[in-house]
């Protein structure tokens, strides 16, 4: 009798054991649990308020944060070349719970920085390209140029005598800038700023005369008369202003520039958790009304795939690269 009881004991407890195995979560680690996310999710953004980085992530996160179930925290890191918000980001647990909002100049970083402790292609896991857009030549009206052709030939004119804005060093109306510099053989003196907000403060108070920045934030200046749009930096017009010629029809053809957005995560976040932030994100971005916010504002949802985000980035990696050395364009840190 003691036996028979004894074994029907280890019976149920075996059968426990074998419940328990069979609803216990396959992943491991703290950070790689099935309720994710179960709190608020910070996004690092590299700029500062009312840059173009920042509009762009202000137009996903409220989406993104109610495909995930929890609240987007926008964490504004400006300056420093993106430098500090990327090393923030790249340092953050893998957990999920802090994604990076990056731009072009994550891929000019690697050629342009001197000295990095991150490695771009290794360190991050891309989840999407979410958008991507070119960007557009203002002037100071005082300067008295009305588009590119105008301005080549007062810069040649006045050697160093225009000095132009930029959201710092190695960004995208850096590079931009630099590549018509190169290929009109003209001298301008570049002024970097902590973000494109700060750069077009100045340029509508006449500090500086010349910013290539997105037409998130420039374009509006433009229609209220603070600013002049002198030309765009894609391969063909921009619907937001099918009237405003591109740099390569006035007179540099092959000429192109485009500002994009990535996501990134940590590439150590569990799959699981990537593949959770991904649907999300694709979800958002997929948006018919989001999608129309991004084409009023001059710029066009990408939404791709990881895999495709990735080989991307490393493809901008080895252009914006070329371009660098070509013209031995240094960097500061």
């Amino acid at each position: 009798m003691a036996d028979t009881k004894q074994n029907r004991r280890r019976l149920l407890q075996g059968a426990a054991a074998l419940s328990g195995m069979a609803l216990a979560p396959r992943w491991t680690g703290a950070s790689a649990t099935p309720d994710y996310p179960d709190h608020a999710i910070r996004l690092i953004i590299p700029y500062p308020p009312g840059g173009a980085g920042d509009i762009v992530a202000r137009m996903i996160s409220p989406g993104l944060g109610q495909a995930l179930g929890q609240a987007i925290v926008d964490d504004n890191r400006p300056g420093g070349a993106q430098i500090i918000a990327t090393q923030l980001a790249v340092s953050a647990p893998p957990d999920g719970y802090t994604l990076y909002l990056a731009s072009t100049t994550l891929s000019v970083n690697p050629t342009l920085m001197r000295h990095l402790n991150f490695d771009t292609l290794k360190d991050f896991a891309p989840i999407t390209i979410a958008a991507s857009s070119p960007l557009v030549f203002v002037a100071h009206p005082s300067l008295g140029v009305s588009n590119i052709q105008e301005l080549v030939a007062y810069a040649r004119a006045h050697p160093g005598a225009v000095n132009y804005g930029s959201s710092g060093p190695g960004t995208g109306g850096h590079l931009s800038v630099e590549l018509l510099k190169y290929m009109a053989g003209i001298d301008m003196v570049h002024v970097p700023y902590k973000g494109a907000g700060p750069a077009l403060m100045d340029l509508i108070a006449g500090v500086v005369k010349v910013v290539c920045t997105s037409p998130l934030p420039a374009i509006p200046q433009v229609r209220d008369g603070k600013l002049k749009a002198l030309g765009m930096t894609g391969a063909q017009r921009s619907p937001i202003a099918p009237d405003l010629p591109t740099v390569a029809e006035q007179g540099y053809p092959g000429y192109q520039s485009t500002l994009w957005y990535a996501l990134l995560t940590q590439a150590r976040t569990p799959a699981a958790v990537q593949t959770r932030i991904r649907d999300a994100a694709i979800k958002t971005l997929r948006d018919p009304a989001l999608m129309q916010q991004f084409v009023s504002q001059g710029a066009e949802v990408v939404a791709n795939p990881p895999a495709d985000a990735h080989a991307f980035i490393q493809a901008e990696i080895a252009r914006w690269g070329q371009l660098i050395e070509r013209i031995g364009l240094k960097g500061t840190a």
